[in-house]
């Protein structure tokens, strides 16, 4: 992937600068934070959008804020068992581009997850996470989206990573806010955003009082591109915001990430772009449109070197006390473990995410076990990401 600084006006060979991004801040200087813009500045957007800025979603009170937050966060969640899923399924030592490039999305939606926790700390809410309706049964609709697909637990397949481009679909331009029935991930986000912007600048004293111990800070998380990025005001809000809409989508209708345009980083390709690479066997050039194909070099993808995983497993599918089912529920407690571990270290003590990180590996062996292990009709079993209650842990 090409280098390129922010900062920089000259282009390598074979790309183009980073894009920057309409968002309420200045251009990047070196990576460092940006400074707000008032809605009359922001740079790029057009006169109906600025509009749209000053009056959408102020019907929102900051209770319905810190709920759509919570929303926010069991979205991101949703996601990462069917990305998980496929990856596990891959066999060792193959798909190593596809491999990479989901790997990479897993670590940057928990970066999602976490930022979003931080927001809500920000202004007095509490991430709700080890509950039994934080987790979805699959195959799911994603939280408050407008139902258009169903997201499964299957094995890497073209009809997997068609799940993966829905869920990150770039929005259209101009996209309106959509904080119920959303098209798009970018969509709800925007009137989270739109909504914090009003209620900061409407709210005496200002919305952003929560316990700054709360906030998991850069060194507790890494992996991935991107920060984690600690929430004390508007400003820092917005720019976790934009990282996680960037991330997915794309900036500027681009196929770059958000991370060279936010933190100065390298440039890469936005989750979207990441799994079209994928599904198209090849990969993008930097200055490839994003409503065009890649054109860059092609991609090995072998789509039957994978482990031929039912598709949306449960643990009720087997009598209890045999070894699918001892095995099925050995996953889920250990999947549980770490979603007690992140709600721990996002409700005050931090550093329990720590945690978290042989809890990943562990949850990995778990998986290739039952996806070694014969079921029925030439298929294996699968882990089902279930909720296990705090007697059977």
């Amino acid at each position: 992937m090409t280098t390129m600084n922010a900062e920089q006006d000259t282009q390598s060979p074979g790309s183009e600068a980073a894009p920057a991004s309409p968002s309420l801040f200045q251009k990047v200087r070196g990576g460092r934070r940006r400074q707000m813009l008032t809605y009359e500045e922001v740079p790029g957007v057009a006169d109906s959008a600025k509009s749209l800025l000053k009056t959408a979603h102020h019907e929102l009170s900051l209770e319905q804020v810190r709920r759509h937050l919570q929303t926010a966060i069991e979205i991101e969640h949703a996601t990462i068992p069917t990305y998980l899923c496929a990856l596990y399924s891959i066999h060792d030592g193959t798909n190593t581009f596809a491999v990479q490039n989901i790997q990479g999305v897993v670590m940057e939606e928990m970066l999602h997850m976490l930022l979003a926790c931080n927001i809500l700390n920000a202004i007095g809410g509490h991430p709700a996470i080890d509950h039994p309706k934080f987790i979805p049964e699959y195959p799911t609709y994603l939280p408050h989206s407008a139902d258009l697909f169903l997201v499964p637990l299957q094995k890497f397949s073209r009809d997997t990573i068609q799940v993966f481009l829905d869920i990150e679909k770039p929005a259209h331009r101009p996209a309106p806010p959509q904080p119920n029935h959303w098209d798009t991930i970018g969509q709800f986000y925007k009137s989270i955003k739109f909504a914090l912007i009003h209620l900061e600048r409407t709210t005496p004293g200002g919305i952003f009082h929560g316990d700054p111990a709360r906030q998991m800070q850069p060194h507790h998380y890494y992996g991935g591109g991107g920060k984690l990025v600690p929430i004390h005001n508007l400003d820092d809000a917005v720019l976790a915001i934009d990282e996680i809409v960037g991330q997915g989508e794309g900036v500027n209708g681009t196929i770059i990430d958000s991370d060279s345009v936010l933190f100065g980083e390298d440039v890469e390709y936005a989750h979207y772009f990441r799994f079209n690479e994928i599904m198209s066997e090849r990969r993008y050039r930097p200055t490839d449109k994003a409503n065009a194909p890649p054109s860059g070099p092609p991609v090995a993808v072998d789509w039957n070197a994978v482990y031929a995983m039912r598709p949306n497993p449960k643990m009720a599918d087997y009598p209890e006390g045999s070894e699918l089912y001892a095995k099925t529920l050995g996953f889920n407690r250990t999947y549980m473990a770490l979603l007690t571990s992140i709600h721990n270290a996002v409700n005050g003590d931090p550093p329990e995410l720590m945690k978290a990180v042989p809890l990943m590996y562990d949850l990995k062996y778990q998986a290739l076990e039952l996806m070694v292990t014969p079921w029925k009709e030439g298929m294996t079993a699968g882990p089902s990401f279930e909720y296990v209650p705090p007697a059977m842990r």
